[in-house]
């Protein structure tokens, strides 16, 4: 599959469609059984307290592949991203209240590479914190 985003109609500053991501405590459990992380902070919430944590918080890969979505989304193939790398500042907090959390997403183009390359920059939040930083992928366009 090849990228559907041609390099020559993105400029730097071109913003990527944002999305949202709701993460309820069956995704975790889903995740946790996918991944094989079965870490008791993202599914026992009297753990997660007792860690100082202020609940069950999501699983960081899973955070970080919701946020990826946006990238694979806009380009149409998975395959197209050469690099992705984040930072994570603040857990997703996932509460047992039926709506879970939010992963908003937005991102931009930050630079023209050569070989019709572009860098993505990425703006991850949840309940108004900044969760990654220096999320940012390397994609490679028609």
């Amino acid at each position: 599959m090849t990228a559907t985003v041609n390099y020559d109609d993105v400029e730097v500053g071109t913003e990527l469609p944002a999305a949202s991501f709701a993460v309820q405590r069956v995704n975790l459990v889903r995740y946790a059984g996918a991944s094989g992380d079965f870490n008791v902070i993202h599914w026992n919430q009297r753990v997660a307290e007792s860690v100082g944590l202020p609940d069950v918080i999501a699983h960081g890969m899973l955070t970080m592949a919701e946020v990826g979505r946006v990238v694979t989304d806009w380009t149409g193939d998975p395959g197209s991203v050469l690099e992705y790398g984040v930072r994570f500042t603040r857990p997703v907090v996932v509460p047992d209240d039926g709506a879970g959390a939010m992963i908003e997403v937005t991102a931009t183009v930050g630079a023209k590479l050569d070989d019709r390359r572009v860098r993505v920059d990425l703006t991850a939040t949840s309940a108004g914190a900044k969760v990654l930083s220096m999320a940012r992928a390397v994609v490679q366009l028609a």
